[in-house]
Order: C-alpha cells, then sequence, then structure tokens
C-alpha cells in the first residue's frame, strides 16, 4: 500500500542543476527517515544523503557542498536539489523511506522505481 514516486529526473551538462522529488503514499504512520540513494553501471548502490524525521541530515563525502536534502513531512516528501553536477553523479536514483504502516506494524525500508540522472556534454 505503501508507494515512493519519484521525479526530477533528466539530462543535464556539467556544472547545471537539477531537483529531485520523491512523494511517499499510501498507509504511513510515521515516517522516521527518507533519503537518496543512486546506483551507477557496474557500482554498488550508495546513500547519497538521508533525513530524519528530527531534521538530521547527512551526505556521501562526494556530495557535500553540492547537494542539499529537505522535505515537507506535511506533503511526504524529500527533495533533492543538486547544483554543480559532474559526469560522475551519473546513475539511477532511488528514493528510500524508513516508515511504519501502522501503529502495531512493523519498521521497515520501502523504495522507488528509480529515476535516471544523466550529467554529459
Amino acid at each position: 500500500q505503501v508507494q515512493l514516486v519519484e521525479s526530477g529526473g533528466g539530462l543535464v551538462q556539467p556544472g547545471g542543476s537539477l531537483r529531485l522529488s520523491c512523494a511517499a503514499s499510501g498507509s504511513i504512520f510515521v515516517i522516521y527517515a527518507m533519503g537518496w540513494y543512486r546506483q551507477a553501471p557496474g557500482k554498488q548502490r550508495e546513500l547519497v544523503a538521508a533525513i530524519t524525521s528530527g531534521g538530521s541530515t547527512n551526505y556521501a563525502d562526494s556530495v557535500k557542498g553540492r547537494f542539499t536534502i529537505s522535505r515537507d513531512s506535511a506533503k511526504n516528501t524529500v527533495y533533492l536539489q543538486m547544483n554543480s553536477l559532474k559526469p560522475e553523479d551519473t546513475a539511477v536514483y532511488y528514493c528510500n523511506a524508513d516508515l511504519k504502516k501502522r501503529l502495531l506494524s512493523n519498521r521497515g525500508d520501502y523504495w522507488g522505481q528509480g529515476t535516471q540522472v544523466t550529467v554529459s556534454s
């Protein structure tokens, strides 16, 4: 019943910017954290940025100073502002949510389908 839908991916030139959005919908009792992961061909999926319900954030070293994660709790939506993009940022970006569907449910991870980000001249 939980669905995460990403948007905002696309093709951009080096040095450009993109803003990714991810909206969580369905049966959600509480969201503990949301974040963005990415996976490039031949590489493992890696954490890009995450934000907790308390507002704490963390970033991969490779994106610090360039990417900013934020959230709109009322809309169950998380954003990733990506500036000064590099070809190395090219990957499929996945939205993740750590949440509980009901008061008596177990806490678990949910994933979006992914959105392609390509940085190329």
